[in-house]
């Protein structure tokens, strides 16, 4: 599975040392990351490791392990069940203590899963806690156990029904803590990969909030993930539309202008040239 995950086209891999992973096995599991870090081509794959949380036993010897034996392989960390910012201080004084130790040379990134009613409730605090954070990540399986409800994709026909989105004040509050720090909101996976419609609308809910990307556990969802969070034919041309129309506004000493019966002004502009950034990250533009 994880050389099935190198050869995929997914932006990011995350190997697991957490919740796929049943405890007698997690000692073995950190062995096939070390190897796989060594000897697989990530390419230029972000490659993150889920280890176990702060309150287990394994948490303290995954980030050990990880850093002294492949340290400069690995891009981040990706931290689950984090509930305050203290959290987020513990992972980055032992990761800096451990780095040095070992001679890293690029000091990895730290992201986390929001996914427990005390992590909703600091997700500010979380979100400012260091300087190494790149991402907070909605983890809406944990989140439904932590307030007392089945998840919606594991509920199946029994009755569970919600009129709208359930998750959409929580993935609200993850969203602006995330863009008030200059961070990438990511949304949690969907669990039946055998419904790609479900995860397509899933990926569209969260996409028209503002989140960057969602976390996917099998290949067949890649293409729709990318599809919905990254920019359209349609989307590139029309910021270019902006940008251009905006351009000439400039140079007549405007600060706004009329484009196909519609008022754009800087607001506009700089939606637009988000995405045209984002169309040239991903290869779509030159």
């Amino acid at each position: 599975m994880i050389e099935k995950a190198a050869a995929s086209a997914a932006d990011e891999i995350a190997l697991d040392l957490e919740d796929a992973v049943i405890p007698e096995e997690k000692p073995g599991a950190r062995v096939n990351v070390v190897t796989s870090a060594r000897e697989d081509d990530w390419g230029d794959k972000t490659l993150s490791v889920r280890v176990n949380g702060l309150a287990t036993k394994y948490f303290y010897q995954d980030v050990v392990t990880l850093v002294e034996e492949v340290g400069d392989e690995l891009d981040t960390l990706l931290v689950p069940k984090v509930g305050s910012g203290e959290d987020v201080y513990v992972v980055e004084t032992l990761l800096e203590q451990v780095e040095a130790a070992a001679g890293v040379a690029e000091p990895l990134g730290i992201s986390v899963i929001v996914e427990s009613a005390e992590g909703i409730e600091n997700v500010g605090e979380i979100a400012s806690a260091s300087d190494r954070l790149e991402s907070l990540l909605f983890g809406s399986g944990d989140y439904s156990a932590s307030i007392g409800i089945p998840h919606p994709s594991a509920a199946g026909d029994r009755g569970f029904a919600y009129p709208g989105d359930l998750w959409h004040s929580v993935r609200s509050r993850i969203l602006n803590a995330a863009k008030a720090n200059d961070l990438d909101a990511i949304d949690g996976p969907y669990a039946d990969f055998d419904d790609p419609d479900g995860y397509e609308e899933h990926c569209k809910t969260s996409a028209a909030l503002g989140f960057d990307g969602k976390f996917l556990i099998h290949p067949n969802q890649i293409d729709v993930a990318n599809d919905v969070y990254g920019p359209s034919e349609a989307d590139i041309e029309h910021a270019r539309e902006i940008v251009d129309a905006l351009g000439e506004g400039d140079i007549e000493g405007k600060g706004a202008v009329n484009l196909d019966g519609v008022m754009v002004d800087i607001a506009h502009y700089q939606h637009a040239q988000g995405i045209l950034d984002a169309a040239e990250a991903i290869g779509k533009i030159d």
